[in-house]
């Protein structure tokens, strides 16, 4: 998992990076990093999550997969906190959310854009294709 200096140093006047499944989840044992109201609820493991949102991932309709941190992840927090997960896709939000099987994922749903305001690190979004968001609360 990304260290938080590492995040840190990636963010720009508070904007903070999206970062990669595999920046976020491997080697993550912080079970409150992502939807932490719904763990212990319900919700599945954070190496459950990961192993889903890489299937979406591997998905011929899906561009590219990104965490969106958290405002909370700050200096002094000394974690690195997941806001919701962007998923780049010519699907639809229907079909997003039944690849996520957002019921499973004990999710909110999925939203059209990102749910954060300011980041940076963001792919390019191909012609065809729009950021959705799989949100949690």
């Amino acid at each position: 998992m990304i260290q938080l200096d590492d995040v840190l140093a990636r963010a720009v006047d508070g904007a903070l990076p999206l970062l990669t499944l595999d920046e976020f989840f491997p080697g993550n044992e912080e079970e409150g990093s992502l939807a932490p109201n719904q763990w212990g609820y319900g919700r599945p493991s954070l190496a459950e999550i990961a192993d889903r949102l890489r299937s979406i991932e591997s998905h011929d309709d899906v561009d590219w997969v990104r965490v969106q941190l958290h405002d909370e992840t700050v200096e002094g927090s000394d974690l690195v906190l997941a806001e919701a997960v962007a998923v780049c896709t010519s699907l639809d939000t229907d079909e997003l959310t039944d690849l996520a099987d957002t019921e499973w994922l004990e999710s909110d749903g999925v939203v059209d854009g990102y749910v954060v305001d300011n980041l940076v690190d963001a792919p390019a979004v191909p012609a065809g294709s729009r950021v959705l968001s799989i949100v949690w609360d």
